[in-house]
């Protein structure tokens, strides 16, 4: 083989290459219809008469353009979530992924292209005296300097462009899984301190409760001494200022467990000046309500992530039909050779080489065509995870924005309910001054109301972590 017909192979290999290169047998991609409704329902009870036509609302903002500044208007908050972004080990293992999947994905991408190397030969052996001329042994050299085209596959069916396909895909993937580990940081971060912020709320009520009742205990052993009041109402009184000591106790570990919580989501000690200092820091967001389209929900990163794994199983799919077909490599060489270093590159020294090379299969006992139906039933297990995540995602802001409604109403009947239990309290204990009625009532009076202060702190956090759950479960953004 000359030179001359090495060039009519490249001429006529190479511009096929050019051309089908570009063509792959990855079927065409088509989402999935989301198996969920159109909109939220809002749980609400058909009236008997219509009632009047709204106004034109503003078309809701998708929930990836709400960033979290939104949600999270107390400044404190938004320190600890900037230090938690930056040290948190999960988020961090998670951008480390992106890195080594981009990595992956170029290392899958250099595939398309020729790889040229060069590469430098010494060989010096001995030719024993049976095998030398005349019988005399002697000692040989080669030395060579070539430069050459690695095995290059012309991707003439699209398996390495398939291929290349499922990298891409697995990449932006591993990305959208960032993002969505990046808003649950933010959400959990946000939760944290919310449950932080009750404790303290709820210790301070225990607090206040002790006073109350050890000053309301030594008011009574007075009074008892002087022969006004009974052992019976010192004993209910001294039974009130043990419990308050329990619950001060209590919400004392409970705090010192959240700070500890804190610190390890936002990856390093918090101090004192980042801790919170008051409860209610989530804003509701505006334009999120039952009405709002479901489609939005496509944007949520986990259902991104899904749906890039599903387009990854269907390119793959492309590579399992391409292996039925011929593959064709390239491996050419061009350099000098010769009997000592000083000849090299010298009058005739130049050697060449060109093994084009055509693998095409015959018979693989039915492994082919095994690996299409695999790749077929991975495409299968990609969608109905992609549906199922859809599914999860709708019934998540389901459930936020029912209770969303529902919260607000219990926190507003469970202030009235505080404030009638402190009037309850007050007529109480003018009716145990006056010698009306015994301690008792008194007792139950300030029990009753301390628990009603409690499930008002309840309450609240619990419509708090509502609104951080909606931030989370619509994908809000970063």
């Amino acid at each position: 083989m000359n030179r001359r017909l090495i060039a009519l192979v490249l001429a006529a290999l190479l511009p096929a290459g050019l051309l089908l290169g570009g063509c792959t047998m990855i079927p065409k991609y088509e989402r999935p219809a989301p198996p969920v409704p159109d909109a939220w329902a809002d749980g609400t009870p058909p009236k008997a008469e219509p009632a009047a036509a709204p106004a034109p609302a503003e078309t809701p903002a998708a929930a990836a353009d709400l960033r979290w500044q939104d949600f999270f208007t107390d400044a404190r908050l938004r320190s600890l979530i900037d230090l938690a972004l930056a040290n948190n080990r999960d988020l961090r293992v998670a951008t480390l992924n992106i890195e080594k999947a981009r990595a992956l994905y170029r290392i899958q991408r250099a595939e398309l292209n020729p790889t040229v190397g060069v590469q430098a030969l010494g060989d010096r052996y001995r030719i024993p005296e049976k095998m030398g001329e005349n019988g005399v042994a002697k000692t040989a050299s080669v030395y060579s300097v070539e430069v050459g085209l690695a095995s290059w596959e012309l991707d003439l069916f699209g398996r390495i462009r398939s291929l290349n396909a499922r990298s891409l895909e697995q990449y932006l993937a591993t990305e959208e899984a960032r993002r969505a580990a990046q808003t649950a940081l933010v959400a959990a971060v946000a939760g944290s301190y919310l449950n932080l912020a009750a404790d303290d709320e709820n210790l301070r009520l225990a607090r206040v409760t002790l006073q109350a009742q050890q000053s309301s205990y030594e008011l009574i052993r007075e009074t008892r001494d002087a022969g006004l009041a009974s052992d019976l109402d010192l004993r209910q009184s001294q039974s009130q200022v043990e419990a308050a000591r329990v619950n001060v106790a209590a919400y004392t570990g409970a705090v010192a467990v959240d700070r500890n919580a804190l610190h390890l989501l936002v990856g390093s000690p918090v101090g004192p000046d980042l801790l919170p200092d008051r409860f209610g820091t989530v804003t509701d967001p505006r334009g999120v309500s039952t009405g709002l389209p479901s489609d939005v929900l496509l944007r949520r990163p986990d259902i991104l992530a899904a749906e890039h794994q599903l387009r990854a199983a269907n390119a793959n799919i492309g590579a399992a039909r391409a292996a039925f077909f011929p593959r064709i490599s390239l491996t050419a060489s061009f350099g000098t050779q010769g009997p000592e270093l000083s000849d090299l590159f010298g009058a005739g020294t130049r050697i060449w080489s060109f093994a084009p090379q055509i693998v095409a299969p015959l018979f693989a006992s039915g492994s082919l065509f095994a690996n299409l139906k695999v790749s077929k039933v991975d495409r299968d297990i990609a969608i109905a995870q992609y549906e199922k995540a859809i599914q999860v995602a709708f019934a998540e802001v389901s459930d936020a924005l029912t209770l969303r409604t529902t919260l607000v109403a219990q926190r507003e009947a469970q202030e009235a309910l505080v404030l009638a239990l402190d009037e309850t309290l007050r007529l109480s204990d003018a009716r145990y001054q006056g010698g009306i009625d015994g301690y008792l009532g008194v007792l139950v009076a300030q029990q009753a109301l301390y628990a009603a202060q409690k499930g008002e702190v309840n309450v609240r956090l619990a419509e708090q972590a509502n609104l951080v759950t909606l931030y989370k479960v619509l994908g809000g953004g970063v």
